[in-house]
């Protein structure tokens, strides 16, 4: 089992709130041109206001966002989940095939 490292916390860690990790998967990694970003967000914000601020930070997927997955510490979760500090937010985008 791989385990995360953890930031200690600092005065800007204080001020931020929380951080999460975010993980780009298929057509947003091909959009974005990376694998990941790491978002600061308000202490008690969920999976909803995470996609917000990934939406402001990239409109080129916003309209990506509502038919994407998500999944917290790799289980999908709602969008009313609730974010712990130095969790890892993955967007899953649908998959098909023939």
């Amino acid at each position: 089992m791989l385990r995360r490292r953890r930031s200690p916390p600092g005065p800007d860690r204080a001020r931020a709130g929380l951080r999460v990790d975010v993980l780009y998967f298929a057509i947003l990694r091909e959009r974005l041109r990376r694998d990941g970003d790491t978002l600061e967000l308000p202490e008690g914000s969920d999976v909803s206001a995470a996609r917000a601020a990934i939406a402001r930070r990239h409109p080129e997927v916003a309209a990506l966002l509502p038919r994407i997955a998500t999944a917290v510490n790799r289980a999908i979760v709602v969008e009313g989940h609730a974010l712990a500090d130095g969790d890892e937010l993955a967007l899953i985008p649908p998959v098909s095939g023939g």
